[in-house]
């Protein structure tokens, strides 16, 4: 039984080319959708950590003008006390407890120290993300560079390099949306 051995011919220039184009196409594709999803997350947390700073800023800006007013109203109580003038320093006495909290109208320094603090720690909490998201960012766009160059130079090292950085590029991006690693820049 003779063997017939088939022998392939070496891919031209413009086969390899072909051949790589359509596999980058794709790959861009994903790639750029993947860019475009990450900037809109990246976004859209940097307009929350700015709304959460100024929110805080507002109700600490509110805690201190109760603080003023509170003082105010106890250097109030006491010169009527030291004048004799119960009735007027038990009004003050149920004014400076409103200052301190009043639960109610959520506007008591309590509350709004609460308020303030948690507005806080949500900004806190986005931030943590910010970093990761520039990096996949960035790395999203490094791959999308690689793929176009694979194409130009028809490199197939170029191609499997590109992938591997957008891989690293989405393992980025989950740690930037979940902030699933332990690790804080």
């Amino acid at each position: 039984m003779a063997e017939v051995v088939l022998q392939q011919k070496p891919l031209s220039r413009s086969e390899r080319e072909a051949n790589i184009k359509d596999k980058a196409g794709w790959l861009i594709t994903v790639l750029a959708a993947l860019l475009a999803i990450n900037t809109y997350v990246a976004s859209g947390n940097s307009s929350k950590v700015l709304n959460n700073t100024i929110s805080a800023n507002n109700t600490w800006a509110f805690y201190q003008a109760k603080s003023v007013k509170q003082t105010l109203a106890e250097m109030a109580r006491d010169d009527a006390v030291e004048r004799k003038q119960i009735e007027k320093a038990d009004k003050l006495t149920a004014k400076i407890d409103r200052y301190e909290s009043e639960p109610a109208t959520g506007e008591g320094k309590k509350e709004l120290m609460a308020k303030a603090r948690a507005l806080e720690t949500e900004r806190d909490e986005i931030r943590k993300s910010g970093p990761w998201l520039t990096f996949a960012g960035s790395a999203f766009q490094i791959a999308i560079v690689l793929l176009t160059a694979s194409i130009l130079a028809v490199s197939m090292s170029l191609y499997w390099g590109s992938i591997l950085v957008g891989l690293g590029a989405a393992l980025l991006m989950s740690q930037g949306l979940w902030l699933w690693l332990p690790i804080m820049l």
